[in-house]
């Protein structure tokens, strides 16, 4: 009670719930009671800066279609937790049995399309690119793209710069750091950029996952981790059912580590280690 009776603006259940109700309808995720306090920490400033005085305001502009705060909403509200080959074990996966299988299923056409979905700030599909062409045999021959999507705008501008903290790549290897990043001089020496040859691979969208999805795939593989366990069950049902549809016979499929296609899909086979096979 003690925190609630500092708070700068009164924040009742009946505002939480407006929230979370807004927030389930365009995005999916679920906010539980625990998230209340986190909810008001990144709402409060808003609330604040925009002179709405109170959560109930704020909720009105939201309900009444406000294009700017809906947009505020949720990008606030979606985490945005990533690194570099984060999960390092799908990485070395890829590298050694999808991409070989690949180079033998696609010999004829050459081509190859990747979905990261979720891709947050952009780390995960750089990581993805920067696999192919390390292990991709004769990959200037081969047409490949990745397509990286996420519902917050801010973080897919982000990745579609490419630069970031230089202290994100630390603990990469060294070689892949010369190879793959360029270090900013004078006032730029914190940061780093991607190589405009892993930036050429990927396009990078917004996307709202329960929306209609503007491309027809069919994806060889994708990574969508860390992404449904904001979902509650039927709408995991849904995904993976529009995710198998999509995605070409006897693709991969990558999911976060505290995630499982348990009782949510049939039309993959787990492989282990949340590397699972369509199998329909």
């Amino acid at each position: 009670m003690t925190a609630s009776r500092n708070r700068e603006f009164e924040f009742t259940d009946a505002s939480f719930e407006r929230i979370r109700q807004f927030v389930t309808e365009h995005t999916g995720i679920v906010l539980s009671n625990a998230k209340k306090d986190m909810v008001y920490g990144r709402l409060s400033k808003r609330i604040r800066k925009g002179g709405f005085g109170s959560f109930d305001a704020f909720c009105d502009a939201l309900e009444a279609g406000d294009e700017d705060e809906q947009d505020f909403m949720i990008n606030a509200i979606t985490t945005n937790l990533t690194a570099f080959f984060r999960e390092n074990h799908h990485f070395e996966f890829l590298a050694h049995t999808v991409i070989p299988d690949l180079v033998e299923k696609n010999k004829h056409n050459k081509r190859i399309r990747i979905w990261s979905a979720g891709c947050s700030t952009g780390e995960e599909p750089y990581s993805i690119a920067m696999i192919l062409k390390e292990f991709l045999p004769d990959f200037e021959q081969w047409d490949v793209k990745i397509l990286a999507t996420d519902l917050d705008a801010n973080v897919v501008a982000q990745g579609q710069s490419g630069i970031y903290r230089a202290d994100r790549i630390e603990g990469l290897p060294e070689e892949r750091i010369k190879r793959w990043f360029k270090r900013g001089r004078g006032d730029k020496a914190d940061m780093v950029k991607v190589s405009p040859e892993l930036q050429q691979m990927i396009s990078f969208k917004r996307l709202n996952l329960l929306h209609q999805w503007p491309m027809k795939g069919q994806f060889d593989f994708m990574f969508c981790r860390n992404v449904v366990i904001y979902f509650d069950k039927d709408t995991q049902r849904v995904l993976f059912e529009r995710y198998a549809d999509i995605l070409a016979p006897d693709a991969h499929l990558f999911i976060g580590h505290s995630e499982t296609l348990y009782k949510v899909s049939t039309r993959f086979d787990s492989l282990g280690h949340t590397i699972y096979r369509k199998n329909q």
